[in-house]
């Protein structure tokens, strides 16, 4: 059976799923039932300085965006940090790592950004035996507007400062959360890289609006008559997040730096992409709050099972693997040639792939044979594109065949078994240019 068990920073849990710093991990009552659940871990609810209480709104705080079947495919929170006490805040999280000394507990932090308000908060942190500590550089909304959150995280100068500040005074591990809110996420994360930081996680929220009630023309989550921007998540972030984690991995100056992977993770399929992409562990949120603590049951049984399918013994063993192929578009094999193929055994007779193709496509797969409703992709036009793969509504009804040899039906040269990219391409200037 697959070892699970992480040793992220040196700081060891007994599987790779923590909980993200987040409503479900606000007090003691919460990270209790969760890590009877069984999660790994959690990063605790981001705590303020001591002072008055964050305040946060009475009405409602998420809004979200539903598939056909009313599945959560999105969501959007205007929640801001932690609005209990400090003091009790640390008190519960000294007790809950006395209790469940197994299990990581990491603080998550936001403080003006000031030296001596760092400086002051840290040892009480510390004090409360949490495993380490996690940045939150990447809140998109309220906090944002004090100069705190991705207020930070967008200038990576800021970064590296409040970074080697806290290296300064803890001597706990430091994560660095990173706001995906920025034109180019290796900047934040060099940054954080050249502070000394000893993590980075990823991504936070994305800045946005889900919708707009048209009855009452204001923004969702509406307070009153009003809405506000605020961080989106959940499944359909993953693409971005599975992105900029990948763009760090392989990145020169970054490569190699640890990465806590955040980000839609619903699945262990999820989880095993994120850390086949370079990431030691994942944190959960939204999937825990649509379905409750439990789900962290499935993605440990799932994630064991395909392990022990593909020979992996420790999450170590395939933690990586996908960044090698990670490449830019300019790299890709332009000799590589493949045609869509369609299954007649499992073909539905749908029609969606024909749709797809002949409005919005190449013209490429036929309708009608012979009068019967019938369809076939015609090699001559085919241009290998993938779109019928994914409208088909039948898994592995249509799959995409690579042709090795011959001739190209559609474009009438031979097939060169040699790789070939853009960068060499005829029609580059930038290639002749180089060659001259």
């Amino acid at each position: 059976m697959a070892d699970l068990s992480t040793n992220f920073l040196g700081i060891k849990s007994p599987n790779p799923f923590w909980l993200a710093s987040a409503p479900p991990t606000d007090k003691a009552y919460n990270v209790e039932r969760a890590f009877k659940a069984g999660w790994g871990g959690v990063v605790w609810k981001t705590l303020g300085e001591e002072g008055p209480p964050v305040v946060n709104v009475n009405g409602p705080r998420y809004g979200a965006i539903h598939g056909p079947d009313r599945r959560l495919l999105g969501f959007n929170n205007i929640e801001l940090i932690t609005d209990r006490p400090l003091e009790v805040n640390l008190r519960e999280m000294t007790e809950v790592k006395k209790t469940w000394p197994d299990r990581a507990l990491i603080a998550s932090i936001m403080v003006p950004c000031e030296e001596q308000a760092w400086k002051a908060i840290l040892p009480l942190v510390e004090a409360t035996g949490a495993d380490g500590i996690e940045l939150n550089f990447g809140c998109p909304h309220g906090m944002s507007e004090r100069g705190m959150g991705s207020a930070v995280g967008q200038v990576p100068e800021y970064i590296e400062m409040v970074v080697r500040w806290c290296k300064q005074y803890t001597r706990m591990p430091v994560i660095t959360k990173l706001t995906p809110n920025i034109a180019d996420i290796r900047k934040p994360a060099r940054a954080a890289n050249a502070g000394g930081t000893d993590a980075v996680s990823l991504i936070n929220t994305i800045n946005s609006i889900v919708s707009v009630d048209l009855d009452n023309f204001a923004p969702v989550p509406s307070i009153d008559g009003r809405g506000s921007h605020g961080g989106y998540c959940g499944p359909a972030v993953k693409p971005i997040a599975l992105n900029m984690v990948a763009e760090i991995a392989r990145d020169g100056e970054t490569r190699g730096l640890p990465i806590s992977g955040i980000g839609g993770i619903t699945t262990w399929r999820d989880a095993a992409e994120y850390i086949a992409l370079g990431c030691g562990n994942v944190q959960v949120c939204t999937a825990a709050m649509t379905y409750g603590f439990k789900i962290v049951q499935e993605m440990i049984s799932g994630l064991s099972d395909w392990m022990d399918s593909r020979g992996f013994k420790t999450i170590e063993d395939f933690r990586g693997l996908a960044v090698p192929n990670v490449s830019d578009w300019q790299y890709l094999n332009l000799n590589y040639i493949t045609k869509a193929r369609i299954d007649q055994d499992l073909c539905i007779k749908c029609g969606r792939c024909y749709i797809a193709c002949e409005d919005t496509s190449h013209q490429a797969i036929t309708s009608m044979v012979d009068g019967a409703r019938h369809f076939e992709v015609i090699d001559e036009e085919c241009v290998g594109c993938n779109l019928c793969v994914n409208v088909c509504p039948v898994d592995n009804c249509i799959s995409m065949v690579p042709m090795t040899a011959g001739v190209d039906p559609r474009t009438k040269q031979p097939i060169k078994p040699d790789y070939a990219n853009w960068t060499t391409h005829p029609n580059n200037p930038m290639a002749k240019v180089a060659a001259e």
